[in-house]
């Protein structure tokens, strides 16, 4: 197999330690591996399984000398680099939001679209973790049925803000239990034992930013802007991996039963549907896992039998960032 010479920008983040794990699990064909962060983590030594690998600044250099470049250091540094990796033949990989809405640019779930990152122009976007934990799902049922409406309502965790946010979450529960005063940081309330209906800026529709997110980005990887979607983001007091509430309706008549099957077939889903034995998708479950849970399916009563409902959870920091990202980078294997 050929191999591919990798650079991961932003590799001491969380996203970027992911994107080094996915690499070496999804068995991809790494030639030369090299890792870049800030002037600050400069020199520090990263033990892989390729490897220890000290960590560089990004310079052309390493451009020069590396296929695919996969970044997660956020959207200024995708934005000054992206020229100079056209420049220097280095296909982008990126997790930011940059470029994600531009009309060149492939924004691309693998399992849906994989066609179109072939015709990117030196850049290819992953969608934002909420749209590629529920785009999963909802494809396969899209194919089948034909959705008309999607109504999305999340449960966030708080490493969809960073290390930042998971260590409040931490540093909060403690001062709670403690009796101790809370001062938000990261979120603009108390995360500890409280739900926050606030990710991302509001928009002038009163939306957030991160819930039109899941509309613009489901539009554009599935090519059909007929759909109807909506969404509520929540943030929510866990650790990790993203959950949703979705409801749809379909074009078609659907069946419960047809459709959980139509999902166990879906390439990256999990269906975990056993409500009798209490068996049904949690973030703690999900966490850590390649596959998208999907669980609680059942026919909606708003809708009837064009109705259906279900419950998803998602590793955010997998689907929803790196494997997405390693995934996308080994449509090019072989090329």
């Amino acid at each position: 197999m050929q191999t591919k010479n990798v650079v991961v920008v932003g590799a001491t983040g969380a996203v970027g330690q992911e994107m080094i794990r996915c690499l070496h699990e999804l068995e991809f064909p790494v030639g030369k591996l090299r890792l870049t962060a800030s002037g600050r983590s400069a020199g520090k030594v990263i033990s892989t399984a390729f490897g220890d690998i000290t960590v560089e600044v990004l310079t052309e250099e390493v451009l020069a000398d590396s296929d695919i470049a996969l970044f997660s250091a956020g959207s200024d540094v995708s934005k000054e680099w992206r020229e100079r990796c056209a420049a220097n033949n280095c296909l982008m990989i990126d997790n930011s939001s940059a470029f994600r809405y531009e009309n060149d640019v492939p924004l691309v779930v693998p399992e849906i679209n994989a066609e179109t990152a072939r015709g990117h122009r030196g850049v290819i976007s992953n969608p934002n973790c909420t749209t590629a934990i529920a785009a999963v799902v909802l494809w396969p049922l899209h194919q089948k049925y034909g959705l008309k409406k999607v109504i999305v309502s999340t449960y966030q965790a708080t490493s969809g803000a960073g290390a930042a946010g998971m260590q409040e979450l931490i540093d909060q529960t403690r001062e709670v239990l403690d009796g101790g005063e809370v001062h938000p940081q990261a979120f603009a309330h108390q995360i500890a034992f409280n739900i926050i209906p606030h990710i991302d800026k509001f928009q002038e529709n009163l939306y957030t930013k991160e819930e039109m997110k899941v509309t613009w980005e489901t539009h554009k990887i599935f090519g059909d802007d007929s759909i109807g979607i909506s969404c509520t983001a929540v943030r929510i007091p866990t650790l990790r991996a993203h959950s949703e509430a979705i409801v749809v309706e379909t074009e078609r008549v659907v069946d419960p039963n047809e459709a959980r099957q139509v999902l166990s077939e879906a390439p990256g889903v999990k269906v975990v549907d056993d409500p009798e034995n209490n068996v049904y998708p949690m973030p703690i479950n999900a966490s850590e896992n390649f596959d998208v849970e999907v669980g609680r399916i059942r026919r909606n009563p708003v809708f009837g039998d064009h109705g259906l409902e279900f419950f998803v959870s998602g590793d955010q920091l997998l689907k929803g960032a790196a494997l997405n990202a390693v995934q996308i980078a080994k449509i090019f294997v072989n090329q």
